[in-house]
């Protein structure tokens, strides 16, 4: 059939008025209802009847399935076509990603001269919806109960069966003043009946509180809404409470002790609860602070400005009791020596940790730090995370500080060269895209290879330790790839000592579910710093998935010196 008139007005046709929703009763059309908030329909008692198998499509939203409805509450209707009461609310299923229609105050349908009406319904053979233009005969209620309606052109659309329930918009502001609920039905009567808003609001208390006083104009509304919904759009982070009350005259009333769950209920607070002549200048000013921030540009997070400690262990070629160990601090950019020795074994911890002490005086002060092991390949398991802190301060390192391991091995200059690419790609990505690699069935190393060089990809995670044998090859696959991050569990999948299937009661596979819903919406490089938070979680709870949680972390830019050549440990203790 035809779409609706092409000079309807804008109000009524454009994105604003897809709050206009057609009611379906047992598969067939029964009559019009509009949207009043995100998960409400008020249409007309006779059009939901019983309430069995109801629901409710919105038919300017194009391809939107149908969505299932209840009746929440009735006017009371019992069946004459004379009866009271012919409202019914309808409780969607789900909330509906649409701006619900706009109420305007009592009484605006009717002034000094007539104003146009608008109607948009659902008669036999027009299922995608028309409309028809209508005005309020007078401004008496018949019964107390409705207006009448009668057609604006003689030979425009009247009113018809598919009309009821539908809402009287008003034709320049596209603000609802009532329902209708009736056709006159007779040969050539053009005329029918709405039930306006307060009389709504006498069966549904609830519509009050959606219903805007008059002290502000319609200009005024029709701006805060369009506002709001482009502020809904946008996804604006505001606190609506502030917002208010940084709007608010000081003889407005404070805003509800439980707050505002939206800004739309903030802005219908605005517009219904405030009255007077100082209800307009609370309204512009509300406007103007919301369209503020959205001329506003959102602030990205930048990346942490990290100032790392880096602990570079090495096998000294002196026996397997001794480690080599050199200490350095970053700051602005320069490489600054703390310390470096050979060390024996049982000494390692409480010397690592007294080295780190002293590297923070080196640190570019109120910058992120970050410990950073650069170890060989065969000691990158090592849980250095859980040493003490310090000989007094029994405190992990990994919950003292964020703290990631690094191969030592990867600190060539073609490796840098190719990671620090891999990072200025990484800056722009919103999370952290795990490529798992199971226990079972992994994928042949070349493959893994691939995978891993593909731009979305940053971050290769295993369910096991690298020494688990049938691993092994796709571990050091990830490491030369190379994969700035690579995440796996020490305690995954019995310690990585045995080959499993990868089935439902594999630790690992727990692990990396976790590790994928964990960190599918952190940055990449903001990844040091979530870790951290997840091994405080950790060693507060014993079975928590995170203890045994090892975390490679390797982004070049984070450790240039631009005064390396210059700055070669001349001013370390031993050199």
């Amino acid at each position: 059939m035809t779409s609706p008139v092409d000079n309807a007005p804008a109000a009524a046709r454009d994105g604003g008025a897809e709050w206009h929703a057609r009611v379906e009763l047992r598969g067939r059309v029964a009559g019009a209802g509009f949207l009043v908030t995100p998960r409400t329909v008020v249409t007309c008692a006779h059009v939901a009847g019983d309430g069995e198998d109801l629901t409710v499509t919105f038919t300017e939203r194009p391809g939107t399935p149908p969505v299932p409805a209840r009746i929440a509450a009735h006017g009371g209707w019992t069946g004459g076509a004379t009866d009271l009461g012919d409202l019914a609310v309808l409780e969607l299923a789900e909330d509906v990603p649409i701006a619900p229609a706009a109420l305007a105050p009592v009484d605006a349908a009717h002034g000094t001269a007539p104003r146009k009406l608008v109607v948009y319904g659902f008669p036999a053979g027009y299922d995608e919806g028309v409309l028809t233009e209508q005005r309020v005969t007078a401004a008496q209620l018949i019964k107390r109960e409705w207006l009448q309606l009668e057609a604006w052109h003689p030979g425009g659309q009247p009113l018809a069966p598919g009309f009821s329930g539908a809402a009287v918009a008003l034709a320049d502001t596209g603000e609802v003043v009532g329902m209708v609920t009736a056709a006159a039905g007779g040969t050539g009567v053009r005329t029918g009946r709405m039930m306006p808003t307060q009389v709504m609001a006498r069966y549904w208390p609830d519509l009050r509180g959606l219903v805007p006083t008059s002290g502000h104009t319609g200009a005024d509304r029709a701006r805060l809404r369009a506002l709001v919904e482009r502020a809904a759009r946008a996804g604006v982070d505001c606190d609506p409470v502030r917002l208010y009350s940084a709007a608010a005259d000081p003889f407005d009333p404070p805003p509800p002790e439980e707050g505002f769950d939206s800004l739309w209920s903030a802005a219908l607070f605005v517009l219904c609860e405030l009255d007077g002549p100082g209800a307009a200048r609370t309204v512009a000013r509300f406007a103007d602070r919301l369209q503020a921030l959205l001329h506003t540009p959102a602030v990205q997070p930048s990346a942490p400005e990290w100032s790392p400690i880096l602990v570079e262990l090495a096998h000294s070629g002196a026996g397997d009791g001794l480690v080599r160990v050199e200490v350095s601090a970053y700051s602005e950019g320069r490489r600054h020596p703390v310390d470096s020795g050979t060390v024996e074994r049982h000494r390692l911890h409480a010397y690592v940790g007294e080295r780190i002490e002293a590297a923070f005086r080196y640190l570019t002060p109120g910058a992120d730090e970050l410990v950073a092991f650069a170890l060989p390949r065969d000691w990158l398991d090592w849980p250095v995370d859980r040493w003490e802190s310090a000989p007094d301060d029994a405190t992990p390192l990994g919950c003292a500080y964020p703290l990631v391991v690094t191969d030592h091995a990867r600190r060539k200059a073609s490796t840098r060269h190719v990671l620090t690419r891999a990072w200025k790609r990484l800056d722009t990505l919103p999370g952290a895209r795990v490529h798992r690699v199971e226990c079972g069935g992994p994928e042949e190393p070349g493959r893994l290879r691939m995978r891993l060089r593909q731009p979305g990809v940053c971050l290769a995670g295993f369910g096991t330790a690298p020494a688990a044998a049938h691993l092994r090859p796709h571990f050091h696959t990830s490491l030369t790839a190379p994969a700035p991050v690579i995440v796996w569990s020490r305690d995954g999948c019995g310690s990585g000592q045995q080959e499993c299937a990868g089935t439902d009661g594999c630790t690992g596979k727990a692990f990396l579910d976790a590790l994928d819903a964990c960190v599918a919406s952190v940055p990449p490089a903001e990844l040091p710093r979530h870790i951290l938070a997840l091994r405080e979680e950790a060693d507060a709870e014993e079975d928590h998935w995170a203890r045994g949680i090892q975390l490679l972390w390797d982004d070049p830019r984070v450790f240039a010196d631009p005064h390396a050549a210059a700055a070669a440990h001349t001013g370390s203790p031993v050199a």
